[in-house]
């Protein structure tokens, strides 16, 4: 039997016993993990960039030095209230509750980060997801895919969930990069510039 996407129910659960429940503000891994998110952007400042999982913000604090404006969400709303503590002295992020693929903030966006939460979504949502991504992009964009490659018991696994997600992007995909693929696959994915 298919897993379904996990909602707000797993995420609040998860933060409400834990406020960092997978360790983002103390693990070596995880911080090594962030710069090589970071190292992956191509421009060194984007104008209005997406962040989808922003969980308790520590990726999001990193992110928001290269963006004029970062939209930051999380299904959580322990999560997004942890996040705007994390970021309180950083002035350019909005954030906001809501999840993938509905309640997405309006765009065009530059670039959407999507570290460590295609996994979380069923192989429907993904797809619905992929779609939005390609309407809801400027005339050129970048998105960064960031995946565990160990086993879960989420509805999809790291592996599955990227190489799904990249498959759909085709329509509008410029070029890909895998950028990192060991332990996590890091990879960026260049889309079409679109005519204005």
């Amino acid at each position: 039997m298919t897993k379904q996407s996990l909602g707000i129910d797993y995420f609040e659960t998860l933060y409400r016993a834990n406020p960092d429940p997978w360790n983002f503000a103390t693990s070596d891994y995880e911080h090594r993990k962030y710069q090589a998110t970071l190292d992956a952007l191509q421009r060194p400042l984007y104008a209005n960039a997406l962040e989808v999982g922003c969980s308790i913000g520590v990726l999001t604090a990193r992110l928001a030095t290269r963006c004029k404006t970062l939209n930051a969400i999380d299904l959580s709303p322990s999560a997004i209230a942890k996040a705007m503590t994390t970021c309180s002295a950083v002035r350019n992020i909005r954030f906001s509750v809501g999840g993938a693929p509905n309640n997405l903030p309006l765009g065009p966006f530059d670039l959407i980060v999507l570290s460590e939460v295609l996994y979380y979504l069923d192989k429907e949502d993904l797809l619905s997801l992929a779609t939005w991504c390609c309407h809801s992009t400027a005339s050129e964009a970048d998105i960064v895919l960031c995946h565990w490659l160990g086993p879960t018991d989420y509805p999809l696994s790291g592996d599955y969930a990227s190489k799904l997600f990249v498959k759909a992007m085709q329509p509008c995909l410029e070029s890909h990069a895998i950028l990192h693929e060991e332990v996590y696959r890091l990879e960026r994915i260049r889309l079409c510039a679109k005519e204005l």
